[in-house]
């Protein structure tokens, strides 16, 4: 990760945590979560900012990582180690993260977070890779 958006997540990080979830600027009508991951090569804990959205009892994030070419780091840790910490609001909750690269899920998930968050249809356009959604479901 480049130190310019490393720093920049982790400003939203500190935002996130000093207002039980909320953020401002850019962010501010965007339900964000902070994704806990284990490094699939480093073993380290890693932390992202994700935009999310609820469908049923199941959280959804997408791995976008803005319509770059590339899958995001943190997908390779959830594939690599599927039991994640959510932080939601105030909470945190351990979870099983589910990757669905393919299919009607996929594509209904996909177009739904679109629909609620314009971006992610121009992410889709950018880029040749399909790219995959991630189901978050609460294991406790």
């Amino acid at each position: 990760m480049s130190s310019s958006l490393n720093d920049f997540n982790q400003k939203i990080i500190a935002e996130f945590r000093a207002n039980e979830g909320k953020i401002g600027g850019q962010f501010a009508n965007t339900p964000l979560l902070l994704l806990h991951t284990i490094g699939a090569k480093s073993g380290q804990t890693r932390i992202n900012p994700l935009a999310y959205l609820d469908d049923d009892d199941k959280i959804i994030v997408i791995a976008s990582k803005a319509g770059s070419p590339n899958n995001p780091a943190w997908f390779h840790n959830i594939v690599a180690n599927p039991m994640v910490t959510v932080e939601l609001g105030s909470e945190r909750f351990l979870a099983r993260a589910t990757a669905i690269t393919s299919g009607p899920e996929r594509d209904r998930l996909y177009a739904k977070m679109a629909e609620r968050n314009p971006g992610f249809a121009e992410y889709e356009r950018n880029t040749t890779r399909t790219i995959p959604v991630v189901v978050l479901e609460r294991t406790e």
